[in-house]
Order: C-alpha cells, then structure tokens, then sequence
C-alpha cells in the first residue's frame, strides 16, 4: 500500500489549514455564497438537503484497518454514526457540521487521506478493479499506474478548472470490473504483438443524462508515455469543452460532437509537443510497484480441508461462500466480499462499530487491508481457505454476510430524496422494498448474476443506465414515478439500458420488479442462460406485456 513521503503529507496538511481560514472567514461573513461554493467543492463538500454532505478519497478502493478506524471515529464525534461507501469506491459521510469539517480534514490527515478533488469540475478519484493485485485474471497489478494518475492528478494546476467532472479509470483483468468504458478515460493494461506490457485508451465515456460508451483512441501505448498522453487528452478537453452548457461540458459530448477520428488527431498532434516532457522512467514504475508487493502468504494455506468439512456440514456457510467468495490468484486463499446490502440497512451504509470490527478482522485475516468496490461493498482479499469459516461467523453477527454479492438484492443505490438536493423520486425506501420483496422469492439464488441499479435522478451515481434492470425516479407534478431500463451492462460487452416504456408509478414499481425476473425465469432456456442472455435474445416485449398488462 502507497505510503506518503515528506511532500504529499505536507500537501495535505497546508490544504486543510487553507480550508479552515476559508470555512472561519465564510462563516464570519467575510467570503460570499458563491466564491466560499468554488472552495468547498474543492475540498469535497456538498450542501445537501439536510446538512452538509462530505466526500472523502478512497484512491483506487484501497483502505488500511488504520484508516478505517478513523473512519469510524469520524461517523462517531462528527457525524450521526455511519458512513456510506459510493460506486466510485469513495466515502461519504452525510451530517458532519460546516464548522467542524476542518476538523474532520485533520483528522484524515493524520492517517493520509483527504477530501481533495472529489467533487468540482476538476479530476476526480481515479479507480481500478477493487480486486486488482490479488485476482487470476489480470495481466500485472494496475494499482500502481492508479497511484502515479493520483499524484499526477492532484492539485494540477492546469486542469483545476475543467469544463466538468472527468473520472479516470485503470483495469488490467480479462474481466473489466472497473467499468472503464463508462469513464472519461479508460486505461487498459494490455500486451502488443511483440508481447511488451502497455495501455490501451479509451476516451469519451460516460454516464448520467446522455450514457455514452468510450471509444478507443490508442490501441498501444508504451508505459513510458502514459502521464503525456493523459495530459494531452485534458488539454484538448480543456481547450475544446463547452462551457456555456453543463449538460453539454463532459468530454463524451466533444468526442461525440467532433468525431471520434479528428479528436483522436487533436489529441495524437498535442501528445507530439508534449511527450518527451512527462516520460515516466521504469525507475519511477519501480519505485512505485515496491509500494504494492504481494503479502506474505502462507505456503502452506493449500493444506487445509476444514473449508471443504464446513461447506458440507453448514448450508449457510456454503450459500454465504458460494456467492461472497471468489477465487484468488494464490492456491488457498480467496477473496471475501463483506455485503453492505443487508436487508434493513440502505445500499453502501456502514455503522461506526462495523467498521472497528472489520478493521479488527482485515488485521486478523486479510494483511490489514480492506477494498471498496463499484457496487458499495468491501473486499478483504488474501484470507486464507482456513479462517473462512469464522470470518463467516463474525461478519454474520456484524450483520456483514448476507449471501447477496451478484444476486438481484445486491443493488446499487443513491441517496436519492432522503438526502440529495438534486433527487426527483426516493430510492433508499424503493431498495428496502424491492429487497424485501425478492428476499421471499424462492428462487433469488438460483436466478444468477442480475444487478439492479436505482438513481432518484438524471446524474447516474447509481449507474442505473448500465443496470441489468435500470430503475430512474422522475418527477410527475410533485409525484414520484420511476422508469425501467432493460439490458444494460458496464462490463466487457458494454451496453446502455433500454427503456421499457412508460414510467412507473411509486406503488408498481416493487411488482414491476418482480414480473420482469419472472419473465426472466420462465423464458430462460436452462439455468446457464443469464439474465442479460435471455434479454438479448427474447427482446423487450415480452417483459413489457408483463408489467404493463394491468396498466
């Protein structure tokens, strides 16, 4: 794990005694409205329709036990006792007071985090897959590449002010579990013909009111050129983006509006001017990938058979290992998801003694490391096959192992009307009801990988128009109705949702959900056909007939 030096501590520490004097002078009447706007954005802070709403940094998901005990003891003096992990694997806390945020950005220092960049039209936390340095199917850990973006990325002075938001994403796996191709840039770590290790970048992806997939612009990079090449996209971006329309600022409109071909050549004649000033040396990637060594795990953990005894002799355990284990890339140790998902709890909240208890566990089990993913959960990889068992055993009693990773209940979700100013429907109470439903469904585990996503707007942080089933909430004169999309997915055969039709009313919503995966399971030709499969191949119309047969 990436450890500051003298600089970046330094860095972090100035900027939260920068933000104080600004909060203190704000607070006195001394910095207006709108110019005290542009400084807290910086620094991750939201006015939200409660209270104010903080962003922290998780960069690339990765998390020590000792950062999330702060986390914890920030939920618990600042905040009302919980936090809430997003899908770009950062942590939001939602009631911290406007006057007691410098304080909370001190105390993230001191085990270095922060909340720069993390919301503002500037380059935000940079992601990867949140099993990455510890899955089979990746061709080199991508971590290290994330951690150069992120120090590339911080504080620039050139792009401190973008025309919008731009998101930057690094995978390396055969599975693309980092969504890459929804982001502004995608980063694909990749072998050429000659078998040399480098990047392939897409451009122009993106989600929220116009969902847009990324296009290639480079199908090899040299590792050597990739900060130059990044910074050639911004600065065509910066140059070229609109910013007279915000709906129309992010980078997929230029690409889309310019063509794919003349934005490629823009951007190949400003890396030419450029590229020989930002090489990154292999000392440098060296350096960095010292940072990410594998743990030392046991060579011994091969050896154990009570895994096996237990998942024969508990229905529980086996059900919980089936679907919140996956396999690691050591012999003997898998990755263990931790659920956020349990049925009384909204998507992606934490309470402050879970988080001291999982900490206590990641120093027990997991090298003292825990991950964040796209779908507001944890991670903690490299447990040994051994201590499943009473990993299971704690984190059921946490209320941390609902067997639900990959199911229909692992659903992502936004804040929606509880907490968002910019929400038009709920969607915490939409989740709640829809989990409720599918919990008493016979069926729930035998129906597969289907993701439901839910947003209570247009914006997409619950990435509801690459949702397997897509649920948008939408305003009707003051009443909440919802949309539903069918067929999208953010992985390696990246597609948009469709609509189904017309929007749902708040009451239908739950029964409409249920119709479609009874749709699913009658049509399906074996139960190997997935759910996206079935949709591909039956098409919208027999789901419409479904949901709309009362209507």
């Amino acid at each position: 794990m990436y450890q500051y030096n003298d600089n970046d501590q330094t860095l972090i520490e100035e900027r939260v005694a920068q933000f104080r004097g600004q909060t203190e002078r704000y607070l006195n009447g001394e910095i207006g409205e709108d110019e005290f706007r542009a400084l807290r954005l910086m620094n991750g802070l939201y006015i939200q329709t409660h209270a104010p709403m903080l962003r922290v940094a998780v960069p690339y998901g990765l998390l020590s036990s000792k950062q999330i005990r702060k986390l914890a003891s920030i939920a618990r003096d600042y905040d009302k006792g919980y936090c809430h992990f997003s899908t770009r694997q950062n942590v939001q806390f939602n009631w911290p007071e406007l006057k007691r945020v410098p304080d909370i950005l001190a105390e993230l220092a001191s085990v270095q985090m922060h909340a720069i960049q993390t919301s503002g039209n500037c380059m935000r936390n940079t992601t990867t897959d949140h099993l990455a340095g510890a899955c089979p199917d990746e061709l080199e850990d991508p971590r290290p590449y994330c951690e150069i973006i992120r120090q590339w990325t911080i504080l620039h002075p050139e792009f401190a002010y973008l025309p919008r938001k731009f998101k930057i994403a690094v995978s390396a796996s055969t599975v693309d579990r980092a969504a890459t191709q929804f982001h502004d840039i995608g980063v694909h770590i990749v072998k050429n013909a000659a078998g040399v290790t480098g990047f392939r970048i897409l451009a122009g992806g993106g989600l929220g009111r116009t969902p847009v997939i990324g296009q290639e612009i480079k199908p090899f990079l040299e590792k050597k050129h990739l900060l130059s090449y990044l910074e050639a996209i911004l600065r065509v971006y910066n140059l070229n983006g609109r910013r007279d329309n915000k709906y129309k600022a992010r980078i997929k409109i230029l690409v889309r509006e310019t063509g794919i071909e003349k934005f490629t050549d823009m951007v190949e004649q400003e890396w030419l001017q450029i590229r020989d000033e930002l090489e990154l040396s292999d000392e440098r990637i060296s350096a960095m990938q010292a940072h990410f060594q594998p743990p030392a795990y046991d060579s011994d953990a091969t050896n154990d058979e009570s895994c096996a005894q237990m998942q024969q002799q508990d229905p529980a355990f086996a059900r919980w290992l089936k679907h919140n284990t996956v396999d690691h890339k050591v012999a003997g140790y898998r990755n263990a998801f931790i659920s956020l998902k349990a049925l009384d709890s909204p998507p992606g909240d934490i309470s402050d003694s879970q988080l001291d208890a999982i900490a206590d566990l990641a120093d027990q089990y997991s090298f003292g490391q825990i991950r964040s993913t796209h779908r507001q959960n944890l991670v903690m990889a490299d447990v040994k096959q051994a201590d499943l068992f009473e990993l299971w055993q704690q984190l059921d009693q946490l209320n941390l192992a609902t067997p639900n990773i990959g199911t229909a209940t692992d659903m992502i979700c936004c804040p929606g009307l509880d907490f968002c100013a910019l929400a038009n429907a709920g969607s915490i109470g939409i989740a709640r009801e829809i989990n409720t439903a599918l919990d008493d469904l016979d069926y729930l585990h035998d129906i597969g990988d289907v993701k439901i996503n839910i947003s209570g707007c247009m914006n997409g942080c619950a990435h509801q128009s690459v949702g397997h089933i897509g649920i948008l909430g939408v305003d009707k004169k003051g009443v909440e109705w919802y949309q539903i999309t069918l067929g999208g997915s953010s992985e390696n055969e990246a597609a948009i949702g469709e609509r189904l039709g017309p929007a749902v009313a708040k009451d239908q919503i739950t029964p409409a959900i249920t119709s479609i995966l009874d749709v699913y399971v009658e049509q399906r030709l074996s139960e190997d056909e997935t759910f996206l499969q079935t949709v591909k191949r039956i098409g919208l119309n027999p789901f419409k007939e479904q949901v709309y047969a009362n209507h």
